[in-house]
């Protein structure tokens, strides 16, 4: 009697502690944890993402800072990763650099998101003339070249401003997505469970963001872990060409300012670049590891 009492018991805690009914945050998490790939990218993001946020602490100098006399210094305990041709420390302008890169990552892919998303979304669900217009739209957007917008809207503003070249590339990055979106929506808004959505009399917009955009998150994670490190690239390509803010301390700036010194002074090259590159890894594993642990079809 008491020994099926105890296994009762057993049971009980066992069915109260058991996460049969687990939220989405609680199973992607525990898939995450099994991708060793996925693990050391989250890694990589948190501490870029660190840096960031907590460059006026993490900095131990102000990034423009100019050490008169101690220029291109080599790696040392006073400067981690040296000085450049101005004497500036190269520590203090990568962790500030952080600052700059993901904001141009992050804020583009915010307007390529709303323009995107929205554009996708309305095409796939709605279809007919609708549909036709807006990615005849799309397709005129696509056709668009990038480089030579932005070039021509600095010259415009008369400022290599930071935020102009962000809202260019948000707003001429957007097609792919919403291609992506729609394609999506097309194969998903004649399944079973959203027309049983609208037998019940639910409403296009309901039947969209309730029913079939969460549906499709993991895939637009995915582009989005993919599309900030692309434009993290771009404002430094742009910067390298001489197209940014040559005072915002960002990597293209120093990549570009180091270039000429290659075998006299790699160090000024080297640590943004190779900061560049970490960021792009970190953003592409976490991207890979966050679309398995959100497919449905993966175990747990």
């Amino acid at each position: 009697m008491v020994s099926r009492l105890s296994v009762e018991l057993k049971e009980e805690t066992k069915e109260v502690h058991r996460p049969s009914k687990a939220s989405r945050l609680y199973v992607t998490l525990r898939k995450l944890k099994k991708s060793r790939l996925a693990l050391v990218g989250s890694a990589i993001t948190l501490l870029a993402i660190t840096f960031a946020l907590l460059a006026p602490v993490i900095a131990p100098h102000n990034p423009q800072q100019m050490f008169y006399g101690e220029e291109m210094l080599p790696p040392s305990s006073k400067f981690l990763f040296g000085t450049d041709t101005g004497g500036r420390d190269v520590f203090s302008w990568v962790i500030w650099g952080a600052r700059v890169s993901l904001y141009v990552g992050f804020a583009a892919v915010a307007i390529e998101l709303l323009i995107g998303c929205s554009i996708g979304m309305i095409a796939g669900y709605f279809g007919g003339i609708t549909d036709e217009i807006l990615m005849r739209l799309t397709d005129i957007v696509t056709n668009f070249p990038e480089l030579l917008l932005l070039v021509l809207a600095v010259s415009v503003f008369k400022a290599t401003s930071i935020h102009i070249i962000v809202l260019v590339m948000g707003l001429l990055g957007w097609p792919f997505m919403a291609r992506v979106v729609r394609s999506e929506f097309l194969s998903i808004r004649e399944t079973t469970f959203v027309e049983a959505a609208r037998s019940m009399g639910a409403g296009s917009w309901r039947i969209i963001l309730r029913h079939i955009l969460p549906n499709i998150l993991s895939t637009i994670i995915v582009l989005v872990t993919i599309d900030i490190p692309s434009y993290i690239f771009w404002e430094s390509a742009l910067t390298f060409l001489g197209f940014g803010d040559p005072l915002s301390p960002s990597w293209g700036v120093l990549i570009d300012r180091g270039t000429s010194y290659l075998t006299a002074a790699w160090w000024i090259t080297a640590f943004p670049g190779l900061a560049l590159f970490f960021t792009s890894l970190g953003f592409n594993l976490f991207g890979d590891g966050l679309r398995d642990a959100l497919d449905v079809k993966t175990s747990v």
